[in-house]
């Protein structure tokens, strides 16, 4: 059975415009994500190259059958456009511009007027390179990533081998080669294509919402002036990793943190200032800490960490680095950052009790304010309790 490659064209085109609309409306309007931008880019350009064939055989072909094969490759361009922001950002203008130019040169040079193959080895080997980009991409993100991540780099590493074997088969004979008709050519292609579009365009989707789903738990987790975890977002991931702790009985300390007369700030200098303080604590924090560790906004301008596998001392000198960091932090008004109060306890100490912890790290941090503020203190463990002060190591507080 002979494949009307005509009709297969329009079917395609009406389907790209169809999963266009669905996307753009159900996964780039919620998400305005650059993935979800990308996607939609790539659809409407397969669309429209896909129309443009249909100018092969008349007057309009001289610049529909380069064009079309230009905007084709400018498509799977934007799939690995968009496969990249998930994991770092977007290539180079020269990056996503360098396999477009190439195919519009090689179908302009090859008479397109009347071959309707003009520039096909370069069009199918960009396109089999792109696409291979695009699949890659995707098998590089983290396993955890999506679960639809998978079938996406599968679905788009079969397309590029696909566009692989079309491109060799065409160089050994040529586009009426009985192999090439038979098996690469355009109506088989087209209605693989077309299946495979609306697999991955179901997948892609899928990764959108994920992202919504994402993005909603992180703002839900997050502090919106400083980045930093909320206090609910931090308890629910303190008491993981405490749980985790527990079950191999390894150490960590539990520190908060507040700013010394923070509240002089905003009398003296307006709000803004104290919220640049806050932010400016906020990357000192991040600057400082292991990506392991975790930092959350407590409340106000108070600070909580969690260091797994951290030692009290180990913690000092984390809290001298973080209060470093904050006084190298430049303010719009020239005013000098206030200095920080910490205290610290032990996880272990308090029977792996995340509450236990903070009632004494907090304890810990009222007697570093009692005893002159700009140092961290020690909380004393249960086992200590009875013996002196509460919050008071036996060679004194640690100055920051």
């Amino acid at each position: 059975m002979t494949l009307d490659t005509t009709t297969l064209r329009i079917a395609f085109g009406a389907i790209a415009v169809t999963l266009f609309v669905l996307f753009y409306t159900v996964s780039f309007r919620q998400t305005r994500s650059a993935y979800s931008a990308w996607w939609c880019a790539a659809v409407a350009l397969f669309f429209t190259g896909s129309f443009s064939f249909l100018l092969d055989g008349t007057a309009h072909q001289v610049w529909a059958n380069p064009l079309g094969n230009t905007l084709l490759v400018l498509g799977t361009v934007s799939v690995w456009a968009g496969a990249r922001t998930l994991r770092t950002s977007k290539p180079a203008w020269i990056q996503l511009s360098a396999a477009p130019l190439l195919t519009l040169f090689a179908s302009a040079l090859d008479s397109p007027a009347t071959n309707t193959w003009s520039g096909g080895p370069v069009f199918l080997g960009m396109m089999s390179l792109t696409i291979g980009l695009a699949s890659w991409e995707l098998w590089r993100l983290p396993s955890s990533y999506s679960k639809v991540q998978a079938p996406l780099a599968v679905s788009s590493g079969f397309l590029a081998i696909l566009y692989l074997a079309r491109c060799l088969v065409f160089v050994v004979e040529g586009p009426d080669g009985r192999i090439f008709t038979t098996y690469f050519g355009s109506g088989i292609t087209t209605l693989i294509t077309m299946l495979l579009l609306v697999v991955v365009s179901f997948s892609a989707a899928a990764l959108s919402a994920e992202q919504i789903a994402t993005d909603l738990r992180a703002r839900a987790d997050r502090d919106a002036l400083t980045g930093l975890l909320n206090r609910s977002g931090f308890l629910d991931l303190a008491t993981t990793h405490t749980d985790r702790l527990a079950r191999t009985e390894r150490s960590g300390t539990l520190i908060l943190a507040d700013l010394d007369f923070f509240k002089s700030v905003n009398d003296t200098h307006g709000h803004a200032a104290g919220d640049t303080v806050l932010k400016a604590f906020a990357e000192a924090c991040t600057e400082t800490v292991r990506s392991t560790d975790l930092v959350g906004r407590y409340g106000g301008e108070e600070f909580i960490f969690l260091l797994p596998g951290a030692t009290v001392s180990r913690s000092e000198d984390i809290t001298r680095d973080v209060s470093m960091a904050l006084r190298g932090h430049s303010t719009p008004g020239g005013f000098e950052m206030p200095t920080v109060s910490y205290g610290i306890a032990a996880i272990e100490s308090t029977g792996y009790d995340l509450d236990a912890a903070i009632d004494a790290a907090d304890r810990a941090l009222y007697a570093a304010k009692a005893s002159g503020r700009d140092r961290s203190v020690r909380a004393i463990g249960p086992a200590m309790e009875g013996r002196g002060s509460s919050a008071e190591p036996p060679d004194g507080p640690v100055r920051v």
